[in-house]
């Protein structure tokens, strides 16, 4: 069986669109090489990457030291399953449990595995530490919110493209307004309460950011109702926004201190994406032994999950962001960003608002969610050098690789502005 040779994007978009299912719509470039905070297409035209893989490559594409890390370990052993111990999973664990303060970490591959960890992990503490009668166990989520496709999770979306004929869908959620302490104080009322699930930005809802103290305050709601803070950092996580986590509030740190007034620690804490800076699919659920200890051998598991290539990717790409100072570069740009392009929303008819926290920000079309302005813009910024995706309609997200310098955030600026100006009114 011969193996079709791409020589253009049309034939690339063409392939995917036979043989593929038509499961997303992407803009139509077809990507064939990355470096740093470039990438280039399969006719060779070079572009500022402004999405980061939604966030996973937040390192910088193909980084020489995870690409490095991960090699090395696959010319050696790729695979044993969990049937057998490696030499690489306990230092990973010990590793990653120190870097972010845990007592235990449960590997798995993909950001919705890990937030459907997290949910069996929490209702199996409800039962077996807190009393709920089993069944009954409760999860509080958020409206808007984004945790994956899989058939649990979409049972509380409000995503209609997601649920829609997908039913029927699993029980056990109570769903609340984001950034709504006294929505989730009342919700904290009712019977058999296990935890409280919660992005600390909403990044597929718009880079919908809450109030400067709602982590802090949900997290002492949980505190004092004996619920589970769990706090999905699939996106937000590993430097993004400016910290280690986004729930680290204003601290920027190279990684976690012990500043309780600006980290409101979750109880359990997910990540993925970053994790192995887009070289590989690792993922993994983090919290203490009275937590992570209700999971007994054969209760959950995945057969990729830890393996030794994940292991030695993942301890490359966290080393990477303290060795190069990524949570303070993402702080600084994304101050930078919002700033310069406050300065062209105030004069401008087409782009309401910019908002936003380190290097993961949106703007704000002034336009109707069902419009394709914001789908035209990208179309539009691609042309000149620059990917970018729009999400519900009117809204544009803006994520870099954090290893971007300020003169290449300065330049992207400029393509950002100069683009949209030829949409104004």
């Amino acid at each position: 069986m011969t193996v079709d040779t791409i020589t253009s994007s049309k034939q690339a978009i063409e392939l995917e669109d036979k043989y593929g299912a038509h499961n997303y719509h992407p803009l139509p470039v077809v990507l064939a090489k990355g470096e740093g905070v470039h990438v280039w297409d399969v006719e060779g035209k070079k572009y500022y990457d402004f999405l980061s893989a939604y966030s996973a490559v937040n390192q910088g594409h193909c980084h020489p030291k995870i690409v490095g890390a991960m090699n090395s370990q696959a010319e050696t052993l790729t695979l044993t399953s969990r049937a057998f111990y490696n030499d690489m999973l306990g230092k990973y664990e010990k590793f990653a449990s120190d870097y972010f303060k845990f007592d235990k970490l449960l590997p798995m591959n993909t950001g919705a595995e890990a937030v459907e960890t997290a949910i069996k992990i929490c209702r199996k503490w409800a039962y077996e530490k807190k009393g709920v009668k089993e069944t009954d166990a409760q999860i509080i989520v958020c409206e808007n919110n984004f945790h994956g496709r899989t058939t649990t999770i979409i049972s509380f979306s409000n995503d209609e493209g997601a649920r829609k004929n997908f039913g029927p869908y699993t029980p056990g959620f109570i769903k609340i307004p984001y950034d709504d302490t006294e929505a989730l104080e009342n919700a904290l009322k009712q019977e058999n309460v296990a935890g409280f699930l919660v992005e600390p930005i909403q990044g597929e809802a718009g880079v919908y950011t809450p109030a400067d103290d709602f982590m802090k305050k949900a997290k002492q709601l949980c505190n004092d109702n004996n619920v589970l803070f769990i706090a999905d950092e699939i996106q937000t996580g590993i430097a993004r926004t400016g910290g280690l986590l986004a729930v680290c509030g204003n601290c920027s740190c190279e990684n976690h201190c012990e500043r309780q007034e600006t980290y409101s620690r979750p109880d359990i804490l997910i990540l993925g994406k970053a994790l192995s800076g887009g070289a590989y699919p690792v993922s993994a659920v983090l919290a203490d032994d009275e937590i992570m200890n209700v999971i007994k051998p054969g209760q959950h598991g995945s057969t990729f999950g830890g393996n030794p290539v994940a292991a030695a990717v993942a301890m490359a790409a966290l080393q990477v962001v303290q060795d190069e100072n990524l949570i303070q570069n993402a702080r600084t740009l994304g101050e930078l960003f919002r700033s310069e392009m406050a300065k062209y929303i105030e004069t401008s008819n087409i782009v309401s608002l910019v908002r936003g926290k380190g290097l993961l920000n949106a703007i704000v079309i002034n336009d109707s969610e069902d419009s394709s302005t914001a789908w035209d813009m990208c179309m539009a910024l691609k042309e000149n050098g620059l990917l970018a995706k729009p999400t519900h309609g009117n809204i544009i997200r803006f994520a870099p690789p954090l290893v971007m310098t300020k003169e290449q955030l300065l330049d992207c600026v400029s393509i950002i502005t100069e683009t949209l100006k030829t949409f104004e009114k």
